[in-house]
């Protein structure tokens, strides 16, 4: 293979046979059920990283379910998103949600996340069930449950203005691919929107979360002290490619 040819195809690993074609990643009939609850402030400021500003004592638990996406297939998803305030180099500042921690079920979507915005996947099991009135979530880690949610289903249909609002903010992460000798060769702080949304219907209802501590999952470092809303939704949407917004090997 020439270096011509290598430079070509080199967009994603392995170079031959790549985990996930190139983009734009669509998305049909995104489910989500997002249960957003109180949490300790300290053990908050202990995980966002600077630049980053916490703006409340709030955390996003989401579950999500994408039965149909390009270049990903069928798969779940579920993670902690974090309300937080960014400052750019112009002064601007803009509210969105920094990513904490994912787990979802499907290798390619693990790889892509990872290698191209440096989403903070890893490999477990979430759940989405109909269970008659209740929308039943659960996130195992190998055979141990770490996080149980229950919601009550379409209790009461949202506006979906507000939703609209939320789905348009940014979310940031912290992109990391190590050199060879295991040294940060990038380290960056990303951004990315989601495109083209299209709510499909929205609705709110009771709901309970429990996180169990595990050593290899990182959910219940944010312990929970009370719930204060939960959602559940279905889209269709763009995942939006992402743009470096502050590198820590150079702007720090």
């Amino acid at each position: 293979m020439k270096l011509a040819e290598v430079r070509k195809k080199a967009f994603a690993m392995p170079l031959n046979d790549p985990a996930y074609p190139r983009g734009p990643y669509k998305f049909y009939n995104r489910e989500f059920v997002v249960i957003s609850y109180r949490t300790d402030p300290e053990a908050l400021r202990a995980v966002v990283p600077e630049p980053l500003e916490v703006i409340g004592d709030t955390v996003n638990y989401e579950f999500i379910r994408m039965p149909d996406s390009t270049g990903f297939g069928d798969y779940t998803e579920t993670g902690q998103v974090i309300p937080v305030r960014f400052t750019g180099k112009d002064g601007v500042a803009q509210e969105g949600g920094y990513v904490h921690a994912m787990y979802l079920d499907d290798n390619s979507p693990i790889a892509g996340g990872r290698e191209i915005w440096g989403f903070p996947k890893k490999l477990a099991t979430p759940k989405i069930t109909h269970e008659s009135e209740t929308l039943v979530c659960t996130l195992h880690y190998g055979s141990v449950l770490c996080v149980s949610a229950t919601m009550g289903y379409k209790h009461r249909e949202l506006d979906p203005a507000p939703l609209l609002q939320s789905l348009a903010r940014p979310n940031f992460m912290i992109k990391i691919i190590p050199h060879v000798d295991c040294t940060p060769r990038i380290c960056e702080l990303v951004r990315y929107y989601c495109e083209d949304v299209t709510l499909k219907g929205a609705w709110s209802g009771p709901a309970a979360i429990q996180l169990f501590e595990h050593a290899m999952c990182d959910v219940a470092r944010l312990p929970v002290r009370g719930v204060v809303s939960a959602s559940h939704f279905v889209t269709d949407l763009t995942l939006g490619l992402g743009e470096v917004v502050f590198d820590y090997l150079k702007d720090a």
